[in-house]
């Protein structure tokens, strides 16, 4: 049996979008125009077989990069298991299986963008910047375990309904003079 709180007239207040959350959708989007319009244009000045055979090509590119890169990571990762320490951070995998992944996507930006993460002076610029970034956003971040964090962000959610209640159990006689140990929170 479960008795609930009754719950306020009030209209729940909507919590605030994210810039990302705003302009992702819409950078996507334009990041699709531009992708087929440039195709086009391309196919216009030298024909559809070019732009067909380009697209192949990147195809073709970015499997080999990214088989290749996923190679070289278990490599690094069986050689630092056997000297019992951890994988070299500079090794650049994760920003050359991107650049590989942005390869294998249809699209002339994506291929060029893709090309340049496979350069390892522009790799070890993002991969500083990335560390100096996450390194800023840790020591900002909150102390605190797993459930503090879940407590803080139902505390910020405002649809987050709690239903209030006991719970009743009907148990058979001889069940009752078992020792039991007491319930903890």
């Amino acid at each position: 049996m479960t008795t609930g709180v009754p719950t306020s007239q009030q209209p729940a207040i909507r919590p605030r979008r994210s810039r990302l959350r705003t302009f992702l959708p819409l950078g996507i989007a334009l990041w699709l125009v531009l992708e087929i319009w440039l195709l086009s244009v391309v196919a216009g000045a030298a024909s559809g077989f070019a732009v067909l055979l380009l697209l192949a090509a990147g195809f073709v590119a970015g499997s080999v990069v990214i088989k290749r890169a996923g190679r070289r990571a278990f490599q690094n990762l069986g050689e630092a298991l056997q000297r019992g320490g951890s994988p070299s951070k500079n090794s650049g995998n994760g920003l050359m299986m991107l650049g590989g992944l942005l390869l294998i996507i249809p699209g002339l930006i994506s291929d060029a963008v893709g090309l340049l993460l496979l350069i390892p002076p522009v790799q070890r610029a993002l991969s500083g910047y990335a560390e100096r970034t996450f390194d800023r956003r840790l020591r900002l971040a909150v102390p605190g375990s797993l459930g503090d964090a879940f407590q803080q962000a139902r505390i910020h959610r405002p649809d987050g309904k709690v239903v209030q209640g006991e719970v009743i159990r009907d148990e058979p006689a001889d069940a009752s003079r078992e020792q039991r140990p007491p319930l903890t929170r």
